[in-house]
């Protein structure tokens, strides 16, 4: 590990002013950024442990929605009694991810924050725009078999590994984000992460000097939410795909159907074309093929993943089935 600097803020201007400095990094669990810095994936000249700013509170808003803090570990937030009783599947999609150990330190933001962990990423001998614009990526005509089939480019074809995201992005959740000015503003989880187009070393919207102070989450519905995440193993494993999904029934057809993917790009994928085929109509196998073919418009397989493109497609067949038969 490289030497660096280590200050503690706080306050969210103290850490606002640490991240706006050249090559500082905040770290607050630390259950991602720590690993990169022993593997010389990242190597900051200094760190800003924010873990003392507050930002760890879970608080009913207004509207009767939900404000979880930057702050709050993923443990805390997974047995909220409010995300358990009117946002399951943030709860579920929590649980499914990483072990209890990691859970305990982990935060909401650092996990919005999390990068991916590409195995070309992850090794400094290995080529990656990503880690170092212009040299390559080494997962197109590698090893690529957790990689992404949607939303990719000519220089990078990462996936986000995370799970809580997923699940907030079906829910309509926001991310409030601390300009370097003092200010707030506002950013729809689904616009939070971005695709890698030209720029793959951007994961997110943040600008320097700016960081995560809370997520928000609309009031609740009455609905049937699920989290499925497919790995090759039952516990401790990316998901190859998942899939969280808000879905209601109302005379005998779907009067609402939010979803949200995992393991298929480089940020949770929402296309909001799959809701609007969805409302309306009844539920049917030839429809949910329907809703395969919007998802999977464009997927384009690299070799190892290609199996990914008919798992996405079985997958989200199993989920609306099962959506539709709790709801009944």
């Amino acid at each position: 590990m490289r030497p660096f600097q280590y200050q503690r803020a706080h306050s969210i201007s103290d850490a606002s002013a640490i991240a706006a400095l050249p090559e500082a990094m905040l770290i607050a669990g630390g259950t991602n950024l720590l690993d990169m810095m022993k593997l010389q994936v990242a190597t900051p000249s200094q760190l800003g442990d924010i873990g003392r700013i507050g930002l760890d509170g879970i608080q009913d808003t207004s509207d009767r929605g939900l404000r979880i803090g930057a702050l709050a570990t993923n443990t805390a937030t997974a047995v909220h009694p409010r995300v358990r009783a009117d946002y399951p599947v943030l709860a579920r999609a929590i649980l499914a991810g990483a072990t209890q150990q990691l859970r305990n330190k982990a935060t909401t933001g650092g996990n919005l924050c999390q990068r991916t962990r590409c195995y070309y990423f992850m090794n400094v001998d290995q080529p990656c725009n990503k880690r170092d614009p212009g040299s390559g990526c080494g997962a197109i005509g590698g090893v690529n078999k957790l990689h992404a089939v949607l939303g990719t480019s000519d220089q990078c074809i990462a996936t986000y590994p995370g799970d809580m995201a997923v699940a907030l992005t079906a829910l309509g959740a926001k991310v409030v984000i601390a300009k370097s000015d003092g200010a707030e503003r506002t950013v729809p989880v689904r616009d939070f992460h971005l695709l890698p187009g030209d720029t793959p070393w951007r994961d997110n919207v943040l600008d320097q000097g700016e960081l995560i102070v809370a997520v928000t989450l609309p009031p609740p519905v009455a609905a049937t939410q699920l989290y499925r995440k497919v790995r090759e193993r039952s516990s401790y494993a990316f998901a190859l795909v998942s899939i969280a999904a808000v879905i209601a029934i109302d005379d005998g057809k779907f009067a609402r159907a939010d979803l949200a993917f995992g393991g298929l790009a480089h940020k949770p994928w929402h296309d909001p074309r799959i809701g609007e085929l969805l409302v309306g109509a009844a539920p049917s196998p030839a429809l949910y093929d329907q809703a395969a073919d919007l998802l999977l418009e464009g997927a384009e397989g690299h070799g190892d993943n290609d199996f990914k493109i008919p798992l996405a497609r079985r997958t989200l067949h199993a989920v609306l089935a099962e959506a539709v038969e709790k709801a009944a």
